[in-house]
């Protein structure tokens, strides 16, 4: 180990020690206290806005090169700071998961069993380019009784430490240790690495970025990981679709925000509607600055679409491009999302509730819709309060991950002097 990664090594183990004695003592912290670091936490975020936004306008400034998904995803504006407090405040609202019996019975010998939430432990939370991150997934655990450890991205430490202090601040007027929400103490990427390697003080990580970051944390980590792969999504309009709604719910899950794992990146349209609907979609996000890559069937309806091959339909663009589709019926499309799809999200717009039916049975992934914009799979809109990210995996979670999800159990038996035979 070089002298980077053992320096690396050392912090990683300072703040993950410092984070599990956080974690014993907020784990039975009651919920007022709790929901007081959150609220008091959202009035310093309010009280220091233009701090934030200070810090922010110098990581987008000495950040190069980038892309408009890449600095949307960056910028904070006074509106998504205000939503960061707002944020906070529904987290504290929300019941606390800690202690929830999940399920209780009662075996023919008397004795009474009890299945019990309780947090994970200490987090490691690993995170790319947004700085709002750093507020949800705080808040989410600490409102589940889990200490964190908050790595962002190099292009947004301004931002995420000025976020911090005012999560400082809350933790301090609730008499809460501070040790419980950390930032890496170093923009290192060795730190990540420590983090990957620190089982025993870490329980869980959880990658929050592109499909890079994920792969490299899948690939080396040491510890249990809760990840979300790439957000290729789709939007399946059927035949027996409402024109008017498909136009409207396909323009929002693509250009409300292109840059979110949300927002649909292909669009499947059924054969029998596409003649007659197909030109008016790609007029109506073309109006809105959107780019295509379309197959030789879409094209052959819409002649100027840039043709579009596997790899298009492979990509998560994050931008405002769209990859395009003609097929024939549910199976035919559940068929291209087996095949190009990262079990994220997928919609289908149809007034047939049996093909619906068929196709919300039929995929594999973690979010399906019906009549509704892919830009819906958010842990706010689930009523979750916020989201520290959308697992995809099969194991644990599924979809966006709050409070609940960020507990484990444990079982209690109560008796009455019962003895094992």
């Amino acid at each position: 180990m070089n002298a980077i990664a053992q320096d690396a090594a050392r912090l990683l183990d300072t703040a993950a020690r410092a984070a599990r004695a956080a974690a014993a003592v907020i784990a039975r912290a009651p919920s007022p206290a709790k929901d007081l670091a959150l609220t008091q936490g959202a009035a310093a975020i309010r009280r220091n806005a233009a701090a934030i936004l200070a810090a922010n306008a110098a990581d987008v400034e000495a950040a190069p090169g980038l892309t408009s998904a890449f600095r949307d995803r960056l910028t904070l504006t006074p509106a998504r700071i205000e939503a960061m407090a707002v944020g906070l405040e529904e987290v504290a609202a929300l019941p606390d998961p800690v202690g929830r019996t999940l399920a209780e019975w009662t075996r023919p010998n008397g004795l009474v069993f009890r299945r019990v939430a309780q947090p994970l432990g200490v987090i490691g939370m690993i995170f790319e380019s947004r700085p709002n991150v750093t507020a949800d997934a705080a808040a989410l655990c600490l409102k589940s009784g889990n200490a964190v450890i908050l790595r962002g991205g190099s292009e947004s430490t301004r931002s995420a430490a000025a976020i911090h202090a005012c999560l400082v601040e809350g933790l301090r007027a609730a008499g809460l240790p501070e040790a419980t929400v950390q930032i890496a103490p170093t923009a290192d990427r060795a730190f990540v690495g420590a983090m990957l390697r620190a089982a025993g003080l870490i329980d869980l990580i959880i990658p929050r970025g592109g499909k890079g970051l994920v792969t490299r944390v899948l690939e080396e980590a040491r510890v249990p990981v809760l990840a979300h792969a790439e957000g290729l999504c789709h939007t399946y309009i059927h035949a027996a679709a409402d024109p008017a709604m498909a136009r409207a719910v396909l323009a929002n899950a693509k250009m409300r925000r292109t840059g979110v794992c949300g927002s649909t990146e292909t669009l499947l349209i059924d054969a029998a509607i596409a003649p007659a609907l197909l030109p008016l979609l790609v007029a109506d996000l073309r109006a809105l600055g959107c780019d295509f890559r379309a197959d030789d069937r879409a094209r052959a309806i819409v002649a100027d679409l840039p043709a579009a091959t596997d790899t298009d339909f492979a990509t998560e663009w994050l931008d405002a491009i769209l990859s395009v589709k003609v097929v024939d019926g549910v199976a035919d499309a559940l068929a291209h999302i087996r095949r190009f799809g990262s079990e994220h999200t997928e919609a289908i717009i149809t007034q047939d509730e049996a093909a619906a039916r068929d196709f919300l049975d039929g995929i594999d992934s973690a979010v399906g819709l019906w009549n509704a914009s892919t830009q819906f799979c958010d842990g706010g809109e689930f009523g979750f309060g916020a989201e520290i990210g959308i697992a995809t995996g099969r194991m644990h979670a599924r979809g966006p991950v709050g409070l609940e999800q960020l507990c484990t159990y444990r079982y209690q038996v109560i008796g009455t002097g019962q003895t094992r035979p």
